[in-house]
């Protein structure tokens, strides 16, 4: 009997844990995750096709952690880029008719992370980030309360802020905050919907009328450093959840391209008088921002890294920076790099070049093997803007080899990077951007970073990689699809004026409003 009653007791026990596990799982908010991660200039002749992927949660969100325990999440897709240029419409509509489909089989919804970038042109389109909200909400509703995260140089239309409850952005160019912030995003959600309190009743949005690129804006320098240390300020005030400022996206063209404040929380006063006082900063700060390290024309910069003794003495061709949405295979630097005689000299300073995308130039180095001579076409695939396919000829130094393909399938003998030698010009090629390995793949040929007297890079602002090891470093003024030179680009739809594209109008006395929007939720317009 003894036994039959505790058997009895350890399933009664069992079943109310059981019970309790399940209520305790039904009570968990279920929040879906879906947006669009592309950063890419409308000034390039490249076209892309959007491709929605599943969307990988991050490391805040796994199953361990305190995040992902706090809810169901659901997450649907994710666009991205094939590419380089704008996006075509047929591939974006097909990509949100694909993520509608997901979000409406996951329904229903406690709340809903919009996992954005910002910056992403599509043909035809105004604003893809803020459609894709608007139609994702139209299928979940404006009950759900939704958090928007995004890169400093995204564009916070009107439409993304209707449709974002919370909102934040990263406060760091380079983006060494990036994890932070999108968790920080995430957590306010979090916390919004446990303690009760939901949709933050006060929501402010300023215009402001200045347009530069990350360059010319690196929090690692002033003013930027400056303007972006006082968001947390704001964001300390009572009342206030969040706020941040988006320096935007130089090379894209409409309406939304430009500065922008965003401030929300439960004060309105505290809300209002934040984004006024982070929008008039901005705006007090236009005339100083500047690059962050000395920037000449290609040729200049070449002399001085010649004549230096620091090294690496690194250069940024900043003109075609496949990282800030340029094509990556403008030939233009390279092309009059090759003709730079000092690099054909005895005891010539060596020069790393990354780097040259290439059809045929790798499979050619992995065929005839290291040490070996090869010659072949490179770059100006589509982008030929500036400067045709050029002829590279020289020594294999390195070639990666074939990467392993899941399911015994054929390699794909194109993939992969080589690193070619012509004087004491070694150029990287097979990719529009150097891979992170690419330490790796130095050591694998018996060379290091420190072995090279001039690194040339497709970047702006250095990232930690490149800036860590800077022995000094100029900004080289070239030709591409995010060309610096903001006054010669061909704008048709932002709103003018802009600084410092217009600086003359401000120059003359023309004062921005900085009119502080206060941007009411999406269910208070609708009614629904």
């Amino acid at each position: 009997m003894k036994k039959l009653f505790f058997l009895r007791a350890a399933v009664v026990l069992l079943a109310s844990f059981s019970t309790a596990a399940n209520a305790q799982e039904k009570a968990k908010p279920r929040i879906g995750i879906a947006g669009i991660y592309v950063e890419n200039s409308v000034f390039v002749p490249n076209r892309q096709e959007m491709v929605g992927r599943p969307v990988g949660l991050p490391d805040y969100l796994h199953q361990d952690s305190v995040l992902g325990q706090a809810a169901t999440w659901l997450p649907a897709l994710r666009g991205g880029g094939n590419g380089r240029g704008p996006i075509t419409k047929e591939s974006y509509d097909r990509f949100v008719e694909e993520c509608l489909e997901v979000v409406k089989a996951n329904m229903p919804y406690d709340g809903f992370w919009f996992y954005n970038h910002g910056a992403c042109s599509v043909e035809g389109v105004d604003d893809p980030e803020g459609l894709l909200m608007e139609k994702i909400r139209g299928v979940i509703g404006d009950d759900c309360l939704t958090t928007t995260t995004m890169d400093l140089h995204g564009n916070p239309s009107l439409k993304v802020a209707l449709y974002s409850d919370l909102i934040t952005t990263f406060r760091k160019a380079p983006h060494d905050d990036s994890r932070e912030s999108n968790r920080r995003g995430v957590a306010n959600l979090i916390e919004r919907l446990q303690s009760g309190k939901g949709r933050p009743a006060y929501k402010a949005w300023v215009s402001v009328p200045i347009l530069v690129s990350g360059e010319w804006s690196s929090t690692r320098e002033e003013p930027a450093k400056s303007l972006y240390a006082m968001v947390p300020q704001v964001e300390a005030m009572p009342g206030v959840v969040d706020a941040g400022i988006w320096i935007a996206y130089v090379w894209g063209d409409n309406p939304r391209n430009c500065g922008t404040v965003m401030v929300y929380g439960d004060d309105e006063d505290n809300v209002r008088t934040g984004a006024k006082i982070l929008a008039q900063k901005f705006w007090d700060s236009r005339d100083e921002f500047c690059l962050e390290a000395p920037g000449y024309e290609l040729d200049q910069c070449l002399d001085l890294a010649l004549a230096s003794n620091k090294k690496p003495f690194m250069i940024s061709d900043m003109g075609d920076n496949p990282g800030g949405g340029g094509s990556g295979e403008v030939t233009w630097t390279l092309e009059r790099l090759l003709k730079r005689q000092e690099f054909y000299q005895p005891n010539s300073k060596r020069i790393l070049y990354c780097s040259i995308p290439t059809n045929e130039l790798v499979q050619k180095a992995r065929k005839a093997g290291v040490g070996k001579k090869v010659k072949g076409y490179v770059g100006a695939m589509t982008d030929n803007t500036y400067a045709g396919p050029v002829l590279l000829e020289g020594t294999v130094e390195w070639v990666s080899p074939l990467t392993p393909t899941p399911n015994n399938a054929r390699p794909n003998q194109n993939s992969g990077l080589a690193i070619i030698k012509t004087g004491s010009i070694y150029v990287v090629v097979g990719s529009s951007s150097p891979t992170p390995n690419l330490r790796d793949y130095l050591e694998k040929s018996g060379q290091t970073y420190q072995d090279f007297d001039i690194i040339m890079v497709k970047q702006g602002y250095l990232v930690n990689q490149w800036y860590s090891i800077k022995g000094d470093w100029v900004m080289a003024f070239t030709r591409g699809g995010v060309d610096q030179d903001f006054s010669k680009l061909p704008y048709k739809n932002i709103i003018r004026p802009m600084y410092p594209i217009d600086k003359a109008v401000f120059d003359a006395g023309y004062e921005p409003e900085l009119n502080v929007i206060m941007v009411p939720s999406a269910k208070k317009i609708y009614g629904r």
